[in-house]
Order: structure tokens, then sequence, then C-alpha cells
């Protein structure tokens, strides 16, 4: 008896990363993604800078695993885009399809965080300046 043997898709290579769709892109995600100090710097970075950016751009105060998990974490909520060119892996903000499914959000909430950077100080650092609570000078002190 003979088999036959139907055409495969091409084997994913270990190289390709799953993004959503911008349909599927969700308002709730992204908002938790932009959440995070240290994936808003990213953001951040990527809004100021055209093209695309290795990881090795982003100099986070974090460990190596954790950089990785936020780079994650904003590609599958489809706020960036990363793909592999060579050894780099490369991302881009998708401005494009944030701004197609959410008009204005992103930046609105770039805005807001420049303004809350000139307020409360530092920011990239994922800290802010403000007081520790408890340690606030009196007033008219």
């Amino acid at each position: 008896m003979q088999t036959q043997t139907t055409p495969t898709a091409p084997q994913a290579t270990g190289r390709s990363l799953e993004h959503p769709r911008r349909e599927a892109i969700r308002l709730e995600d992204v908002l938790h993604a932009l959440a995070d100090p240290m994936r808003m710097r990213v953001v951040r970075t990527l809004a100021e800078r055209p093209g695309e950016l290795s990881c090795s751009v982003f100099d986070l105060p974090v460990s190596k695993s954790t950089t990785t998990h936020h780079f994650r974490v904003l590609r599958e909520c489809g706020v960036i885009r990363q793909i592999y060119r060579g050894t780099a892996k490369m991302n881009a903000l998708r401005r494009a399809d944030l701004d197609a499914m959410f008009p204005g959000l992103l930046d609105s909430v770039l805005a807001a965080a420049a303004l809350q950077e000139g307020r409360l100080g530092s920011g990239r650092d994922g800290k802010s300046a403000r007081p520790e609570p408890g340690s606030a000078r009196p007033a008219g002190g």
C-alpha cells in the first residue's frame, strides 16, 4: 500500500516572532503594557528615534531576562514589532497600527509621560523623584 504525503507549511526556524494582527490589538492590553515604567521607557525611546532599534540600544536597569520579558509583553500586546536581522533582534513601534485602532492614544500617553517626567523628575530609570511617604517636609518649613 502506498502512502500519500501532502505538502506541509515550512517549519518555523525559531527566528520568527508572533505578533497580533492590527484588528486583534486590545486596548486593555496596550494600557497594561504602557503602565510599566520600564516598558514605557522602551516605547518613549522608540517614539523618539525613527526606524528600528536593536535590543542592545536599551540600557534598562534590570536583568537581561527581565528586559526580555518587557519586550515580549510589548510585542504580544501589539505595541512593538520585533524582527531578526541576522543575529540582532530589531524593535519598531507599531505607531500606525496603534493610531488606527486607538486614534490619539499613543501621542496622549507619550505627552503625559513627558509632562510627568518634568513634574516628578527622572522617570527614565523607572523611578520617580517623588518623596517617600512620610518624608515630605511640613508646609512652611
